[in-house]
This record gives C-alpha cells, structure tokens and sequence, in this order.
C-alpha cells in the first residue's frame, strides 16, 4: 500500500488511541497500516466489547483494548462516563511508553495531552479530528460549550492536527490559531473495478431500471427519510434506489422496500466485496442534511468509494461536497434536499454524457485515493521531532 521507503527510519513506537472497539474503523485501520508499512511500531489502543480479545495483532498492528463497554448494555449517560472515564484512566496509564500519541477524535485528545504533560515531555501529540468535533450532530449546547473549551486549550498541545476536509481545516485554523491542519482524507485504496451486476441478480431488478445507490450509515441526518420520499413518489418508474448497510432507520427502509416497487434493500457487505457492489449501481448517492456545522463541511468517504467504482454521484448543495462534484464534473448537485430538488438532480444525472463522466471519474479516483492520502500522513510525521522519544535502536 505504502509508497513510503522503509529503509529510511528505525522503529518509533506510536500509540493509536480510538474511543471504540475497533472493528469497524477503516480510517483507523488505513492509518495503522501505512505507519506500520513505513516502519512504525503501531499499536491501537480501543475500548473493550463483548466477545473481542483483549490483546491482538492485525497484520502486525498491536491491538490492545481496555476499559469493557458493552454496547447492548451500557445505556445510560453515568454508565457511559464511567466507561469512559475508566478508559482514559486506563489509557494514560499503558500509554506511557510511546513516543507519539496518535489521539482519534476529541474523545482521546485528554489521553496525549496527559501523558505529554505529566509523564512524557518528549512524546508528541496528534490530533486527528475525524469530524469538526465541537459541531457534531446531536450534540446539546451544554455538551458543545464543554467541547469547545476542551478543544480550544487541548489543542494547543497537539504537535501536529489532522482534518478530513479542507473546510473543517479552515475553521480549525481560524477558531484556535493554529497552523492550518493537514488534510487526510478518508478514501479507499486505490483499485481497479469492473463493472458487476450484483444488485440485479440478488435483488431481482429490472435490467431496464437505473439504479441510485446509498451505501453506508442508516441513520438520521443523512437525507434517508427524504431519499425515501423522493422514491416514493418520483414519476420516472425506471429508476430505483438501493440502500445498503446497516442503522438506526433499517428497519424503516425494510418496511418501505415492502411497500414500493422501486425500493430495495441490501444488508451490508464486508469491505473486500464492498466496491464490487458499490460498481453495480449506475449512480451513487451521499445526501447529508445541514443540520450541523460537521454535516456541513464533510467530505463523506462514500463520494470516494463511488467514485473508485467507477460510478458519478448525486449530493447534497454542501459546500465540500458541491466543490469537488462541479470542479471535476463527475455527477450532480442537487439544488435543494428536498424530494423535488433530488428528483430534478436525478433527472439531469441521467442526460449527462456518461463518456465524458467516465473520462472525469478515471481522472478524479486517481487523485483521491489512500495512496495520496497516506503521503500527506507520512510526511507529518517526518516533520515530527523523535530524536528525543525514540527508545531503542538507532535515533529517528
């Protein structure tokens, strides 16, 4: 995967620190994995779960959980401190030793700065913002007021700030005045795809429909409930959508894929098949409502993974999102998120030249995809000061 040459350094040892099991984290994973490639001594650190080891190793990334929290279980908001507070806890103490402490989120950014500040001065500190983490959805104004203080003090002992778009970087750089945080985005690694037909064996489709997929996370704030509607009651009877994953509003979409002829439903797939799904659809879909800041200015990771499938998209009029579909011409905006505003962008997605689209999609997958990513990741830490950290072998 790496482009990265390993002759060039000798082992620093990171801690990776993720507020979840990790199992499903495929950023994380990505990260782990091109760090471990360029010689990096990775181990993650999550939070225990029911029925996972507590220590593991994954293509040579040490996984180290602590800190049990039963999803199914722990429900109320004291339980949940408690595991969290167990957890940093916990986390402080085994991170000790680690010359970078690689903190996912501002869940873990207490957990370097901690260690940095009281037991390791030479460690180095990286925030990796998946999400513009004082403006995430749900979150209530108390909750957001504790956020931002947080943030805005922790930060400032961070040695290096990671970012997924170029819009949550700005707002980063204004709101602490800070260097302007590298931007990491999170694409999938490069593949070649040919074209499958999946949904219409499994699912029984028409070979005369055209098939809009949304892949991903079934829950509320991602436009499902309108993507619903809009299918509902389009007029053009060609076209069907297909969700695929899993989430709080699956059941919902079952019922609808009962009721509607042009509704389906797939369950989701693991990551080594996932894109040849993905590339049996004629459009992906990524609708984000704004109805916070971090929905805002996403990147969604679905846009990329569409892309890599070699399919054009349709998204939401968000300023991210709309930059990087009308700069390079690869799908539609639609104007408004509403069922008349994603019906009309559905009905131009089907005009557009599909040779000129496939021109601009091959063009485009070239740029965004983990191998480039990874070069903005590893050249950071190239600029990160280890000499001090390092602990064995030859200094960094």
């Amino acid at each position: 995967m790496s482009l990265y040459n390993k002759t060039t350094r000798k082992t620093a040892q990171i801690a990776s620190f993720v507020f979840n099991p990790f199992t499903h984290d495929s950023r994380v994973l990505k990260e782990a994995l091109t760090l471990h490639e360029a010689n990096y001594d990775v181990t993650v650190v999550a939070h225990g779960d029911k029925g996972l080891k507590t220590n593991d190793i994954f293509h040579g990334i040490h996984i180290t959980r602590l800190a049990y929290l039963d999803r199914k279980i722990t429900k109320s908001t004291l339980t949940k401190l408690w595991a969290y507070f167990n957890y940093v806890r916990l986390s402080i103490s085994y991170g000790k030793k680690f010359n970078v402490l690689h903190c996912h989120d501002l869940n873990t950014l207490p957990i370097g700065v901690i260690i940095k500040l009281l037991y390791n001065q030479n460690a180095k500190v990286v925030y990796d913002a998946h999400e513009y983490e004082t403006e995430v959805n749900n979150l209530g104004n108390i909750q957001k007021k504790i956020a931002r203080i947080a943030e805005k003090v922790l930060i400032q002992y961070a040695d290096s700030v990671i970012t997924v778009s170029d819009g949550i970087a700005r707002e980063y750089e204004r709101l602490y005045n800070i260097p302007k945080p590298a931007l990491v985005l999170n694409a999938p690694i490069f593949q070649e795809i040919n074209k499958q037909n999946r949904f219409r064996e499994t699912l029984k489709i028409p070979p005369e429909s055209t098939i809009f997929l949304y892949q991903g996370n079934l829950s509320h704030g991602r436009g499902i409930e309108i993507l619903l509607e809009t299918f509902q009651q389009i007029k053009q009877k060609s076209f069907v959508i297909v969700f695929m994953g899993y989430g709080s509003l699956e059941h919902s979409i079952k019922h609808a894929s009962q009721t509607y002829e042009n509704i389906y439903f797939h369950e989701a797939v693991t990551p080594d098949v996932l894109l040849a799904y993905t590339s049996s659809a004629d459009f992906g879909i990524s609708t984000i409502e704004d109805s916070c800041l971090s929905y805002r200015y996403c990147l969604p990771n679905k846009i990329f993974e569409y892309l890599m499938a070699n399919i054009p998209v349709v998204v939401s009029n968000l300023p991210e999102m709309r930059k990087i579909v009308n700069n390079n011409h690869i799908g539609v905006v639609a104007e408004t998120n509403t069922p008349e505003g994603l019906e009309a962008a559905l009905l131009k997605a089907v005009t557009l030249d599909s040779d000129i689209l496939q021109e601009n999609i091959q063009r485009v997958k070239r740029q965004y995809h983990w191998g480039v990513q990874e070069n903005v990741l590893l050249k950071l830490y190239r600029k990160l000061d280890l000499h001090n950290g390092s602990h064995d072998g030859e200094k960094i």
